[in-house]
Order: C-alpha cells, then sequence, then structure tokens
C-alpha cells in the first residue's frame, strides 16, 4: 500500500530538536561520552513541595475523570493570583485565563483559531521552531522579521511592507528571548501595541522565560502594558519556573475572545490537564515565590563560570541578563550547521545551530546551561584542546 504524507506534512523541515537527538544517538553509539547542551531541558529537580501535593492529588479519584476543559477553576483563579502578585496584572480566571497542556501546546493550536489558508502571521527570525510551523499547519504562511544583534534582537516593526502588516493575523513575540537570551523593555511592547493597535493583529507574547532573570533583573509581562490585553494574548509555562518540563502544564491569559478562539480549538483537539497535575500547579504558584531563589543562583553561577571560559577560548558572547541559554557568535569561516557538528564530532559538546531556528540564527550557536557546573568547566576543558 503506498503512503502519501499530507503535503502539510511533506513540506515541513525535519524538527530541530529531532535531527540533533538523531545526531546524538550516532554518537553515543560510538561511544563518546556528550555533554547535552543542546536543549533548554532543566536538569534540577522539581521542587518538593510541588511534588507532595501531586502524590495527595493522585489519590484522589475524583481526579482520575475528565478534566475540565478549559482548566480547573481553583488552577485558573491560582494564575489570575500569581498575575496580580507578580505584575500587578488583574484577570478574570473565567474568561481571561486557560489551562494548557504545556505552552507548547498553546502556541501550535493559536493558528487554528484564527489563520485561514493563504493568512499571513508575523514570526521573528531566529524563533523557536513552533511558531512557523504552527502557522504552516493552519495553512498561513510566516513573514520572517529578521533580529539584529545590533537592534538588540528586537524585530523592527517598521520594516514590516505595509501590505504584508495590514493583512497579518499574528504576530510572534517572546522575551525574554529564545534563542538569543535577549530581554525587551516597556518601550518595545508599547511599540507592539500601537503596531497591533494599527493593523488588527493580534500578539502572541511566549513568556516561558520571564522567571529566569538574574542580577535582579524582573522581566516584564506584555500584560502589564497599557492596551495589551486589547489586542493579545500571553503564554506562560510552568516548566522553566519551576523544572517542570515534563509534567507539560501552562497557561494562556490575555483577551476573553482570543482565549475563547484557541479554547475552543483545544476542545475539540483535547481533554485538559490531568486535574492532579494542575493541583500541583496550584500549589507551585500559591505557595512559592518566583523567580524561586535557588534554581536563579545555580544558573547564575553556570552563567558566570561558562561566560568567562568560553570567553578565555576566544568566542564572541555576551552576559544574558535572561534564559539560560548563551547565543554565541560562530568563528569565521563556518557556518551554524558546520561548527555544531564540528563541536559534536571533535568535542562530544551537543549544542544547536542558530540556522536551525531560522535563516535570522546563521552565524550563530546556542548553548543552554542546563547541565552541573562540572560539567561546563569539563567543556571548557575539551574546547581548548582543539583549534577551529
Amino acid at each position: 500500500m503506498r503512503i502519501d504524507r499530507a503535503r502539510r506534512i511533506a513540506e515541513l523541515p525535519p524538527y530541530l530538536f529531532a535531527a540533533i537527538d538523531k545526531k546524538k544517538t550516532e554518537m553515543r553509539q560510538k561511544g563518546t561520552d556528550l555533554i547535552d547542551l543542546g536543549i533548554g531541558d532543566p536538569d534540577l529537580p522539581t521542587p518538593r513541595l510541588i511534588l507532595q501535593r501531586l502524590q495527595k492529588a493522585a489519590e484522589n479519584p475524583r481526579h482520575h475523570r475528565y478534566p475540565a476543559y478549559e482548566g480547573m477553576p481553583e488552577f485558573r483563579a491560582a494564575v489570575a493570583e500569581w498575575y496580580e502578585k507578580r505584575f500587578a496584572v488583574k484577570l478574570d480566571p473565567a474568561t481571561e485565563v486557560l489551562s494548557l497542556i504545556g505552552s507548547k501546546e498553546g502556541i501550535a493550536h493559536l493558528p487554528l483559531a484564527f489563520v485561514d489558508p493563504g493568512d499571513t502571521t508575523l514570526v521573528p527570525s531566529p524563533a523557536y521552531p513552533v511558531y512557523s510551523t504552527a502557522t504552516l499547519f493552519a495553512g498561513g504562511t510566516p513573514f520572517f522579521l529578521p533580529l539584529r544583534k545590533e537592534a538588540g534582537f528586537l524585530p523592527n516593526l517598521g520594516e514590516i511592507p505595509k501590505a504584508i502588516a495590514e493583512k497579518a493575523k499574528l504576530l510572534f513575540i517572546n522575551y525574554p528571548n529564545n534563542p538569543t537570551a535577549a530581554i525587551a523593555e516597556r518601550s518595545f511592547f508599547e511599540s507592539v501595541v500601537n503596531f497591533a493597535e494599527r493593523n488588527q493583529v493580534i500578539v502572541c507574547h511566549d513568556a516561558a522565560y520571564s522567571e529566569v532573570a538574574f542580577d535582579g533583573y524582573r522581566p516584564l509581562s506584555f500584560m502589564e502594558v497599557e492596551g495589551a490585553k486589547e489586542v493579545g494574548i500571553e503564554f506562560h509555562s510552568l516548566s522553566k519556573t519551576f523544572n517542570m518540563t515534563g509534567w507539560r502544564i501552562g497557561f494562556a491569559v490575555g483577551h476573553p475572545d482570543i482565549i475563547a478562539g484557541l479554547g475552543k480549538v483545544k476542545t475539540n483537539i483535547d481533554s485538559g490537564v490531568f486535574q492532579a497535575i494542575q493541583e500541583a500547579g496550584i500549589e507551585a504558584l500559591r505557595h512559592l515565590d518566583t523567580p524561586l531563589p535557588e534554581i536563579i543562583q545555580v544558573y547564575e553561577r553556570r552563567r558566570d563560570v561558562f561566560v568567562r571560559g568560553l570567553r578565555e577560548v576566544g568566542f564572541e558572547v555576551d552576559l544574558p541578563k535572561a534564559t539560560f541559554y548563551l547565543w554565541i557568535q560562530v568563528p569565521k569561516g563556518y557556518s551554524s550547521a558546520e561548527f555544531s557538528t564540528l563541536l559534536i564530532e571533535r568535542t562530544g559538546i551537543v549544542t544547536t545551530p542558530g540556522n536551525g531556528f531560522g535563516e535570522g540564527g546563521e552565524g550563530f550557536i546556542r548553548m543552554a546551561i542546563t547541565v552541573d557546573e562540572s560539567r561546563l568547566k569539563e567543556a571548557i576543558e575539551r574546547l581548548k584542546r582543539i583549534d577551529f
């Protein structure tokens, strides 16, 4: 029997991290001791308070049945309380908060609610690959906005052609940023609101890294800016904030009509988040201060050690104010993919080639400081032993 894939699948490039996993498997089969700095998956454990709440909640038979599609009212209330405490933003839990099976799921489903075949979305480059693939799944066309180092890796909205801006349905932004670790201040978010109002564009702000920030820096929520809730939606995840990547729980907040649109897609596709996990999320949001000091201290120490070592080796790398990523320029004469391949083959260090995040990422690699400090020091020693 001949099996033909749908064009939406056949025309997609290989998912970035799946391709990296394939290379890692190949190197491990050769006996290579890998230091994996490729994927942003926290190595620190989930706080014990959260684990204890999950254990207790999992024994409750009420949670063994289907959950509410929109999320437990108690979970959505906890999200609203956290937003008011953390950002001084008031939300209606019933209409302006939606639970998600991780923020990736919500972001991937959003275009299905608002993008028709032939529509355009505005997608930064480089960026988390899901923004563009979700657009393609909905039959839309991504229009890429270059993020340049000299502009602080912020998109220049004034460069968008008038005809494109007027017909765009969604604008994706993400600060603190993956992969560049860039941050955005209030003035940028204000310009985004103005752009969205002028062009009737829905803003999708991915704020997954708002609670991973250093040196006392406190990232803003897009929702803090006047008018933001009228034009947008913001995605959060408990993954990075509380070391819960495998738990798959997040949430979206914003304009009631945007939340309702995403909710309608989700009610037809999934059956919500396991309620015991939502209870654990309630415990995290209500009883733990964010950013979690013990997590931030570990990442700060790793950041300082690793950046200092990379500079000694000769890399050009900034000291990030947020995220656990380092965005590093590759040496002259190499493409992103070539240098990433060289590193894994000659040093056993796994990195992510910048062009995997879009054409705007060419010339860079991304490293994640989600391994023990001793392994970061070992990575520096390995780098010192090769010429490039």
